[in-house]
C-alpha cells in the first residue's frame, strides 16, 4: 500500500499508471509482472494493486473524484510523512472510516474484523475453518463490487439510469421477468414517474418507479418522497419504488408512515446488492464449488 500511495502522490492518476513504481518497489521483473491468477483474467500485480487502491480510498488516504482517477488527499500525505516502512491494515485502522468500512463489508461473517484490537482479530482469524475464511473473504470482495457498482452507476445518463432500474425490476420478477411489461416514461414533464412495470397484462396493477441519481453525501428529503406520493395519487396508483444511488433521511423514511401507499425505497447500497444478487450490470467472474464426502455412496460400496 505504501509504494502505491507514494505512486499516486507522485503523479500517477490510476492502477495502471502506478505499475511501474511497483515493480521498481519490489524489484518485479516483467516476466513476473506477467503472472496471472487462476482465473486468468487479470495479473497479480494489478490484482494486488487495485486492493490497495480499495483499501486506501476505504481510510480516506485517496479520494476519486471520477472512475480511474485517484488523488491522494491530506490525510494520505500526512501518512507518507510518518516514514513507516509499511502501511498495512493495521495502520489503516486508526481511521474510523477504515474501520467502519470493514465491518461494514464483513459484519454478517465476521464481525471481529471490525474490531481495532489486533490481537483479538488475530485469535478470531485463526480460530475461523478455511470456509469461515472464504465467507470472510467473499463478503469484503462484495462489498468492493458495490462500491464499484455505485460508481458505474453514477457515469450513467439519466435516461440509462432509468432504464436500469426497470430492468432491474423486471430481474427480479416483477412483471413476470417479461420486457414488455415494464416502460422508461421519464422526461420532461413525466410527472415524477420515471418507469412503469404492469404486473398483469392488462395493466389493471402496476409498479411506479422514481429513480435519482445523487451523489453519497446528498439525501433524498420528505419533499422528494411527497412529490412522489403526489405523483401516484395523480395516477390512481398505490404501489411505488423510490431508487436513488444515494440514501434517504431519516424524515424521509419516517413520512412512509403517515401514508396509506405502499412504497418501497432503495438506497445505494442496496442497489448494488440487489444488481450483485440478480446479476444485473455484473457477470460471474470465477465459481467455487465447496464438495463433501458422500456418506450415501460410500454406505453402498
Amino acid at each position: 500500500m505504501r509504494p502505491f500511495l507514494a505512486a499516486i502522490a507522485e503523479g500517477a492518476r490510476n492502477v495502471s499508471e502506478a505499475i511501474p513504481a511497483l515493480k521498481l518497489a519490489f524489484d518485479i521483473s516483467d516476466t513476473e509482472a506477467e503472472e496471472m491468477l487462476p482465473s486468468g483474467r487479470i495479473t497479480v500485480l494489478a490484482s494486488r494493486a487495485h486492493w490497495a487502491r480499495t483499501y486506501l480510498s476505504s481510510a480516506g488516504c485517496l479520494t476519486s473524484p471520477k472512475r480511474n482517477l485517484h488523488i491522494i488527499t491530506d490525510r494520505g500525505r500526512e501518512l507518507l510523512k510518518s516514514n513507516l516502512s509499511r502501511i498495512d491494515n493495521a495502520t489503516l485502522d486508526q481511521f474510523p472510516e477504515f474501520v467502519a468500512w470493514r465491518a461494514k463489508s464483513a459484519a454478517e461473517k465476521d464481525a471481529a474484523l471490525a474490531s481495532p484490537d489486533q490481537v483479538g482479530k488475530a485469535n478470531a482469524t485463526a480460530s475461523k475453518t478455511p470456509e469461515d475464511l472464504i465467507e470472510t473473504a467473499y463478503a469484503e470482495i462484495e462489498a468492493v463490487l458495490a462500491g464499484e457498482i455505485i460508481a458505474a452507476v453514477q457515469s450513467l445518463s439519466p435516461q440509462q439510469f432509468e432504464q436500469l432500474i426497470v430492468d432491474l425490476l423486471l430481474a427480479m420478477g416483477y412483471g413476470g421477468g417479461d420486457p414488455t411489461m415494464g416502460d422508461r416514461i421519464g422526461k420532461s414533464g413525466d410527472g415524477g414517474i420515471d418507469g412503469i412495470i404492469n404486473e398483469d397484462a392488462l395493466g389493471l396493477d402496476a409498479v411506479y418507479v422514481q429513480a435519482k441519481r445523487y451523489a453519497s453525501e446528498s439525501k433524498i428529503g420528505r419533499p422528494a418522497l411527497q412529490a412522489f406520493v403526489g405523483s401516484l395519487t395523480g395516477e390512481g396508483a398505490t404501489k411505488g419504488v423510490f431508487v436513488t444511488t444515494s440514501d434517504f433521511s431519516k424524515e424521509a423514511r419516517e413520512y412512509l408512515n403517515k401514508v396509506q401507499h405502499r412504497i418501497v425505497l432503495v438506497n445505494g447500497d442496496r442497489l448494488a446488492r440487489l444488481m450483485i444478487q440478480h446479476e444485473v450490470g455484473v457477470r460471474a467472474r470465477k465459481a467455487y464449488v465447496l464438495r463433501t464426502v458422500d456418506e450415501d455412496y460410500f454406505s453402498q460400496v
